[in-house]
């Protein structure tokens, strides 16, 4: 894989790239502000970005913006954003309009090699990855009166894994259930929100989306 690096932290900078390289990945490039990101992936042309969402000179949302240019100019590029707390709002955003492609991961992640390396390797592959404590969080957030309150303790878990971006097969092995039970649960969860192919979006991806808003 051909990656590229995005954050004001040398350290972890470094970190990322003799991690990557130990696994047999090409890092093309490792930068530390956003204008050198979009220079970067203009480029070389990676096959993902690994950007962090605050970076110079504001260290609000360059990484961000920045990550959503890269998609918009360079739609076979995947990204995956690094934040050192959860932000939902950045998540969702980074979900709307096209949700293939992208992950959002707490930097703390970096850390637990195996998963960090899954996640990469799911948005390589046109997936998503989105951090489990993203998704812990914002099951916390809801409420009665909230639409995801209709769903059952075991859609709850199958939609929480959807929006890490994991395959109905890896779901039905992570909970140790066949795989047409999953396909149940999701066109239960589907019919809970109210949704349908004829808005022109994927459900899938709309569930998502819903459950990223809170």
């Amino acid at each position: 894989m051909r990656l590229i690096l995005a954050d004001d932290s040398i350290l972890l900078r470094e970190g990322l790239v003799r991690l990557l390289e130990e696994e047999g990945h090409e890092v093309a490039a490792a930068v530390g502000d956003a204008e050198a990101l979009l220079a970067a992936v203009a480029a070389d042309k990676p096959d993902v970005a690994v950007v962090d969402v605050r970076m110079p000179p504001t260290h609000t949302d360059e990484g961000l913006r920045a990550a959503l240019r890269i998609r918009e100019l360079h739609p076979d590029v995947g990204v995956l954003v690094l934040s050192q707390y959860v932000e939902q709002g950045y998540a969702a955003e980074l979900l709307a309009g096209r949700g293939e492609g992208v992950g959002y991961l707490l930097k703390d992640r970096v850390s637990e090699v195996e998963e960090f390396l899954e996640a990469l390797e799911r948005v390589h592959a046109g997936g998503t990855a989105i951090d489990p404590e993203v998704v812990r969080r914002l099951l916390a957030r809801t409420t009665r009166a909230d639409p995801l309150a209709r769903l059952t303790e075991r859609e709850r878990s199958v939609l929480e894994h959807m929006a890490q971006g994991f395959a109905n097969a890896s779901i039905a092995k992570r909970l140790h259930v066949s795989q047409s039970a999953v396909e149940k649960h999701i066109s239960s969860i589907f019919d809970k929100l109210e949704l349908s192919h004829s808005s022109g979006y994927s459900p899938r991806v709309l569930a998502v989306l819903r459950y990223l808003g809170g």
